[in-house]
């Protein structure tokens, strides 16, 4: 079976701490430091209690698998968008097809249309 992209992974690789952190910013997109430095106020100002979730996060979640950890960077960003808004990112796919469909209706008018100039282009390559 192959791991699942859209789920939420601890980030062992990028791990200071059980990789908790590392794993919330893999799965939002936001910088690491941001993370850790939100986990650590809200860990001050929440009097511990954050820590404890914390803890059962990293109890709970399971590790990156390390087929995810070999992505380029656009599928990295493609695959954060789709975890955090699914419908943003079906809505931005299709309209890169309606974009591709509409280019390509254009290049095919272009070239079936009456257009003396290009068909004498076609017939000087061959």
């Amino acid at each position: 079976m192959s791991a699942r992209r859209t789920s939420f992974y601890l980030d062992k690789r990028n791990a200071k701490f059980l990789g908790v952190c590392a794993g919330i910013a893999d799965y939002t997109g936001v910088d690491i430091t941001i993370v850790r430095i939100l986990t650590a106020l809200g860990v001050w100002f929440s009097g511990g209690s954050l820590l404890v979730a914390y803890f059962i996060t990293a109890w709970i979640a399971n590790s990156k698998p390390y087929a995810l950890y070999d992505q380029d960077a656009d599928t990295k960003k493609f695959w954060q968008n789709a975890r955090v808004a699914p419908q943003r990112t079906i809505r931005d796919v299709n309209s890169s097809f309606r974009d591709v469909d509409r280019r390509l209706r254009d290049i095919e008018g272009y070239v079936t249309s009456s257009n003396r100039r290009l068909a004498s282009e076609i017939d000087n390559l061959r």
